[in-house]
């Protein structure tokens, strides 16, 4: 079926132009990039090694083109797929050569919103092969979401499932593809592709393509952020392949590995904590799992020999339970990474004896930094720390409210810099100026403490951010959708603790006195209605008649977070 799209615009190449001599982008100047006395030291170090997505996919595929590369379940009834290296190496040229012509190309955004399927791989790879780049969405985002995605960086395509969990993805790419100018084309995943193009009948066959520089843009991820929207993240080859290789040395990932890929595979964590990039870098096998529960995991644990995977606390917690009553053997699950959030201690300790593997804790951002527990820590570090990081150049300080390094021990605000941490945001100056200091350390918003052995504790948050079970929730994007009702007059919207999840959000709104009241379930309803995904949709609403101040007038939300920990 063919796809809408819009009138070609003077400036775009003819079909053939764009599939056999695509014009170089220019860099990306809305990416802030490391100073080149540090892009020197890290090459010379061995962290960059010149080495681009596409690349390493072809190396693999051409080594070992029989090898398995990526399993999933999504074929006719449940049925069982497997892609070979050379198969997915194939599927990514023919892909790549279909988008070429239709005038997608280097530097170019694709907005690619899938679930946990092998056509994940097969697109992400064609577009680094393309030098377009990915904009990471999650299956859960919605209009709100998505529509901000695709216009902020004038996005062409928008890729998604035609159907997922019960949600039509169709109906949601119609209502952006009406609100975003730049946006050409629509690709679905799927038997039916309703008004939009098949993703299967876009492949052509192969032509030679100038891809991208190692020092060029990768893709976008999404930042899980305190304020607004999410930010994007620019990765670029050569620091996130270094993360990937750094990773698996310490994961122990190699081409014997089967990766389980649990949960959303754009997410950071389970793309490159070793993640299952960081399996086919090694030339690894990835299992995609369609859902996280034990029900679905199990069975591909024993049936597909699964050796690791990774899960947030509460799915943690959940396999544990599930694992004592499952008749599924387990007994291939080596490690089991946890990050996303804080792992607490009593709950860490509940693993190896539950599902009878090695515990690994993550502590990591999207921006960069990541930390784990070694494979060879005693079990009171693993389970009472959250790692130390993956490279001797990256950097860490500990400061106080006034940027200040304070004692070894001591808690206060982490601060990093290094070989695949961003130097900043990618089109968010006036932001940057306040994530970064001015030599290039990226405030994470972490308040942590270092023991004696270099293992990092974290102690919890300075930024105004929700994270709940390791979805990060800004507060003051979900304020707006709370503002925009009527009967609003003002919302606040903070953490509170909770037992299975880490946090969950509280919103105390104050009620306009002049409109009709509003019940807390129909407020809930109202900002899910307008396009926000389920999961930021607030736990709790309280209505108050103000909220507590500072002794200059502003909203305490120190004060806030207060109430809501002791249960008001």
């Amino acid at each position: 079926m063919t796809a809408p799209t819009r009138p070609a615009t003077p400036d775009t190449a003819p079909e053939t132009e764009a599939a056999t001599a695509p014009v170089a982008a220019p860099a990306d100047t809305a990416a802030p990039t490391w100073p080149a006395e540090f892009a020197e030291r890290y090459r010379a170090a061995g962290w960059w090694r010149g080495e681009t997505f596409g690349a390493v996919l072809r190396e693999r595929a051409e080594a070992r083109p029989d090898r398995v590369a990526v399993v999933d379940h999504a074929g006719p009834d449940g049925a069982r797929r497997a892609w070979t290296y050379g198969e997915l190496d194939l599927r990514a040229d023919r892909l790549a050569a279909g988008l070429a012509a239709r005038g997608i190309g280097r530097g170019d955004k694709v907005v690619v919103q899938l679930p946990n399927v092998a056509e994940f791989f097969e697109v992400i790879f064609a577009l680094f092969r393309l030098g377009a780049l990915p904009v990471f969405a999650l299956p859960a985002h919605r209009e709100s979401e998505i529509s901000y995605f695709a216009s902020f960086t004038e996005a062409v395509a928008y890729v998604i499932p035609a159907e997922d969990a019960g949600f039509d993805y169709r109906s949601l790419a119609t209502t952006v593809l009406a609100r975003t100018p730049s946006l050409r084309h629509v690709f679905v995943v799927g038997a039916d592709a309703g008004p939009f193009e098949a993703l299967s009948d876009v492949p052509a066959e192969p032509v030679p393509l100038t891809g991208p520089a190692p020092s060029d843009l990768a893709f976008l991820q999404l930042s899980g952020g305190s304020t607004g929207v999410p930010k994007l993240i620019p990765r670029t080859h050569d620091d996130y392949i270094y993360s990937l290789r750094g990773s698996n040395e310490i994961c122990g990932v190699d081409e014997t590995s089967v990766y389980l890929c649990v949960l959303p595979a754009a997410h950071n964590f389970p793309l490159s904590s070793p993640g299952s990039l960081g399996a086919l870098y090694a030339g690894g096998r990835v299992v995609m799992c369609p859902r996280p529960a034990p029900d679905a995991a199990f069975p591909l644990i024993q049936d597909e020999g699964v050796t690791i995977t990774g899960l947030v606390p509460p799915l943690a917690l959940v396999w544990s339970d599930a694992a004592a009553a499952s008749n599924y053997d387990l007994s291939s699950l080596d490690v089991l990474l946890v990050g996303g959030a804080k792992f607490g201690e009593e709950a860490a300790r509940r693993v190896k004896p539950a599902l009878g593997c090695t515990l690994q804790q993550v502590f990591g951002m999207a921006e960069g930094l990541v930390n784990y527990t070694r494979l060879d820590d005693d079990t009171a570090t693993i389970v009472t720390t959250q790692g130390r990081p993956i490279s001797p150049d990256d950097e860490i300080r500990i400061v106080d409210d006034e940027d200040r390094d304070v004692p070894e021990g001591t808690t206060g605000h982490l601060l990093t810099r290094g070989p695949y941490t961003i130097r900043g945001y990618w089109n968010a100056p006036e932001h940057n100026a306040r994530s970064f200091t001015a030599d290039g350390f990226y405030r994470t918003g972490d308040l942590v403490r270092v023991t004696p052995s270099g293992h990092l504790v974290v102690e919890g948050r300075a930024k105004d951010q929700i994270n709940r079970g390791g979805e990060k929730i800004a507060a003051e994007e979900v304020e707006n959708h709370l503002l925009a009702h009527p009967s609003v007059h003002d919302a606040n919207v903070v953490a509170e603790p909770d037992p299975y999840l880490g946090e969950r959000s509280c919103a105390y709104v104050i009620p306009r006195a002049d409109a009709p009241a509003i019940g807390a379930l129909a407020l809930k309803r109202f900002v899910r209605d307008r396009g926000l995904a389920a999961f930021k949709v607030p736990d709790r609403i309280v209505f108050v008649e103000a909220f507590p101040t500072t002794g200059v007038g502003k909203v305490s939300k120190k004060d806030l977070r207060a109430r809501t920990a002791s249960g008001d």
